[in-house]
């Protein structure tokens, strides 16, 4: 199932600064429900156009068609592309026309470089008060580090995600993607929603502020709450989770389950699979299970060594147990339970040809949405972008202004 075009935020117009991962991901998640979203990009263009991996053109490709970045394609499909120098009076002032009959104005520079230009949110509001800005920074504005630029991974090391991150005698991690700077689109792109809901009844826009710092901070969730409300600093549990057990990764014959045991009912049912008594007085409560956690692992490995993952995963699923598979990227896309949630979104790219990307998370009265239009080349809209900037609704082709 591919995902269809979904316009609840049509006539809604964003003018996006952002670069790289965090703006874009904001942008794109507007753009996905129907905003007309201008990318206004630096001569030389986002940086992630840039960045590996690379998409190969497909056999459908335009005539002497290059690769492009896939790090770009993820994030940027639903918009078009203009460049602007900023640094040019020109450039800046064509900023100023634009936002001045803008909805939404996005933006991820570091904090005051557009103040030093006349182009920083409050400026441009004073001209036009029905305008949302959306600023997102590294560290946040203000106090003794507003001013640090801020990538995914420094911020995963400086809001803690790390130290949580990793085996308990290993060293502490990275998560795998840059999951600040999505946190902080997502957030962003929930700011700037609430702001438009609000405008319908004040008329007037808001400046909203989020920061990768923020974002990950704000998920702290149970860690966060345990050391502020009850002193107790967390550590790093690998695959296990800290409060929870048995709940982690557990070795078949052939490969490793992951194994959730969320409540004493799902317990008594997955000893019975494994064969463990489970009113033994060292497992009989979650509380009995997370002391001995590590006897418990061994045991459970132990019992699980000589049988086949498909059967255990079998057995454990006939007896609503939550568990599952360790899947790899390619599987992933591949599994038939994806494509039935359109997670795996095909556009016609302007020189690429048919290009699949991840698709959005959302699905309204059942159908998966994300928008039709594919990534934009640079500047792929400048020849009618300046006459009409803006669409008032009108859908985009993959080759159209």
């Amino acid at each position: 199932m591919n995902p269809t075009d979904h316009r609840s935020l049509a006539g809604v117009r964003v003018v996006d600064l952002s670069r790289a991962l965090a703006g874009p991901y904001a942008t794109m998640m507007l753009a996905d429900v129907g905003a007309d979203v201008l990318k206004v990009e630096p001569p030389a263009g986002d940086d992630s156009r840039g960045w590996l991996p690379f998409a190969v053109p497909g056999p459908d490709a335009a005539p002497g068609a290059e690769e492009e970045s896939a790090y770009f394609l993820s994030a940027n499909r639903g918009k078009r592309s203009v460049r602007l120098d900023l640094k040019s009076p020109e450039g800046a002032q064509r900023l100023r026309d634009l936002c001045a009959d803008a909805d939404v104005l996005v933006e991820n520079y570091r904090p005051g470089l557009l103040a030093r230009l006349g182009l920083d949110p409050a400026s441009l509001r004073a001209a036009n008060p029905r305008l949302v800005t959306l600023s997102i920074t590294g560290f946040g504005s203000g106090g003794p580090d507003g001013t640090r630029p801020g990538f995914d991974q420094i911020v995963q090391a400086e809001a803690g995600l790390m130290s949580l991150t990793g085996d308990a005698d290993g060293d502490p991690t990275r998560v795998g993607l840059p999951i600040a700077d999505i946190l902080a689109g997502m957030f962003g792109a929930f700011g700037v929603m609430s702001a438009l809901h609000e405008r319908e009844t004040t008329g007037v826009g808001r400046a909203v502020e989020t920061s990768l710092l923020a974002a990950v901070t704000s998920v702290h969730a149970f860690h966060g709450a345990g050391w502020l409300a009850g002193g107790r600093v967390p550590a790093r549990t690998g695959n296990r989770h800290p409060s929870i057990a048995p709940y982690g990764t557990f070795r078949c014959a052939d490969a490793a389950l992951v194994i959730a045991v969320g409540s004493e009912s799902l317990w008594r049912r997955f000893a019975a699979v494994v064969g463990i008594d489970p009113a033994r007085e060292d497992v009989a409560t979650n509380r009995d299970r997370v002391a001995h956690v590590d006897a418990l692992q061994a045991e459970i490995d132990g019992l699980l060594s000589g049988r086949a993952a498909d059967d255990v995963l079998a057995e454990l699923q006939r007896e609503g147990v939550p568990a599952g598979r360790i899947r790899s990227i390619p599987e992933v896309y591949d599994w038939e339970q994806v494509r039935h949630l359109g997670l795996v979104h095909e556009l016609g790219h302007a020189t690429l040809g048919q290009v699949a990307v991840p698709g959005g998370a959302l699905r309204y009265d059942g159908s998966p949405a994300a928008s039709s239009v594919p990534p934009p080349l640079l500047g792929q809209h400048e020849d009618l972008a300046w006459d009409r900037p803006w669409l008032d609704q009108q859908a985009v082709t993959g080759g159209a202004a």
